[in-house]
């Protein structure tokens, strides 16, 4: 299933030049792992208080960008650069599901927004991840399968911010697409369990 996930391994060529002068700096994966949690909780919260005023709306797509990058590294340092750890591996997975939550929620409060389908995408993308995770459990690897993914919801949420920030205003569009978005994570969830119990059988 063709997912923004598959243009990882580029992007990661791309960083790793950088990526070995953090490591050459001391710099850390589980560092890394925690300055992009940090940095999704403290624009989630801007965009919480202000209820989406444009400013924080805007950032939200440079923000993501910076949190894939801040991924990206944060692997590449662990695998390339003998810096795997238990506790690096508990970081990387709940980082990714507070970073979700953060950036994600805060839309529910803008006005014309639809809390209800916005907290059940939220929700879903949770559900995403631990399926993702509980394939190790039954013998799998660790499923990233889209077309919901990571990503993925980084790239709707970030356009649709874009949008939001420019001043279009919400309404039936964007319950439509939160609606698509929902459907998308559901298919994404089975998608994920269903390679797990293939590949472990």
């Amino acid at each position: 299933m063709v997912s923004v996930y598959d243009l990882k391994p580029r992007f990661q060529k791309l960083l790793r030049p950088f990526c070995a002068r953090l490591a050459a700096a001391g710099v850390t994966a589980n560092q890394v792992t925690v300055s992009a949690a940090a940095v999704s909780v403290a624009l989630g919260a801007a965009v919480w208080a202000t209820r989406g005023a444009a400013w924080t709306l805007l950032l939200l797509p440079p923000v993501l960008f910076l949190r894939m990058a801040l991924n990206a590294i944060d692997g590449m340092l662990a695998r390339e650069f003998d810096q795997k750890s238990r506790l690096g591996a508990v970081l990387n997975e709940l980082g990714d599901v507070v970073s979700d939550t953060a950036l994600y929620l805060p839309f529910a409060r803008i006005e014309g927004m639809d809390g209800l389908l916005v907290a059940l995408l939220v929700a879903v993308a949770v559900m995403t991840e631990m399926t993702g995770v509980v394939a190790v459990q039954i013998g799998a690897s660790r499923r990233y399968d889209g077309p919901f993914g990571k990503s993925d919801r980084a790239v709707f949420f970030g356009c649709l911010a874009v949008a939001l920030g420019l001043g279009l205003p919400p309404g039936l569009w964007t319950e439509i697409v939160l609606a698509l978005a929902v459907l998308a994570g559901c298919f994404t969830i089975f998608n994920r369990a269903r390679a797990a119990l293939k590949e472990n059988a």
